[in-house]
């Protein structure tokens, strides 16, 4: 199971999807910032190795949706990442927000991180490798929770930094009973089924096993609060403000 300040009691733990991404671009300083305003307990977000060797924080593998950059994440160095405007896209008052590196987020945001590892290769080029040396150089273990829908990323983690526990990530359109009984041998203490999978008897089977669960994402209170009812522990969302509201 995961650490206690994990599991705030009486309510699910709320986690802002890409921050407070509803009102605020996604996986930016100022989504993160706006998470924490509204009270959420923690911040996911996705990390990326760049052509440079850093890790950043952005979800799609093209940079277009968010900065209108033609390229890769992977084959654009943090020279040129640092340059783009990854907030115009979502409103003009965001326009200059940049791309962040994790270690700035790390820095700046001093909650609970869910650092999704964003790799669908058998090789991640070093990516749990560069995640690990950051939040290892930020000291920030013990507010860390790595997850991933890549197997073979969360068995790195596990080599590279047992201490820090491990989500399994799964939606309804894979073979993610194959995912979910992974999450032994790859020692996660946590699973992030889509909110779909989270029926009454799979979360009772799987807190018996001895899983936090947590699940995404879902905007609406209510049904946060059916999840949360059914054993769901924790709750990724877009409007972490709006399910504080149920939960204050």
């Amino acid at each position: 199971m995961l650490p206690a300040h994990f599991n705030p009691a009486g309510r699910p733990l709320i986690w802002a999807h890409r921050g407070a991404s509803a009102e605020a671009p996604e996986n930016t300083l100022a989504a993160f910032s706006l998470a924490h305003e509204q009270g959420a307990d923690g911040v996911e977000l996705d990390a990326q190795r760049c052509a440079s060797g850093e890790a950043v924080v952005v979800h799609d593998d093209s940079l277009v949706r968010t900065t209108g950059f033609g390229a890769l994440v992977t084959h654009a160095s943090w020279s040129v990442l640092r340059t783009l405007d990854a907030g115009s896209w979502k409103s003009e008052r965001f326009r200059g927000e940049r791309i962040p590196l994790l270690a700035e987020v790390l820095e700046e945001f001093p909650g609970l991180v869910n650092v999704e590892l964003k790799c669908e290769r058998a090789d991640d080029a070093g990516l749990t490798a560069e995640v690990v040396r950051v939040v290892s150089a930020a000291r920030a273990g013990e507010r860390i929770l790595i997850s991933s829908f890549n197997p073979l990323c969360l068995w790195r983690a596990r080599a590279l930094a047992p201490a820090i526990p491990r989500a399994v990530l799964f939606e309804a359109d894979q073979r993610w009973t194959l995912r979910s009984a992974l999450a032994g041998a790859l020692g996660a203490s946590a699973l992030h089924p889509e909110h779909v999978l989270a029926t009454p008897a799979r979360v009772a089977r799987w807190s018996r096993r001895g899983y936090a669960v947590s699940c995404w994402t879902v905007d609406e209170p209510e049904e946060a609060a059916r999840l949360h009812r059914s054993g769901v522990g924790g709750i990724f969302t877009n409007r972490p403000g709006l399910l504080r509201q149920r939960w204050p």
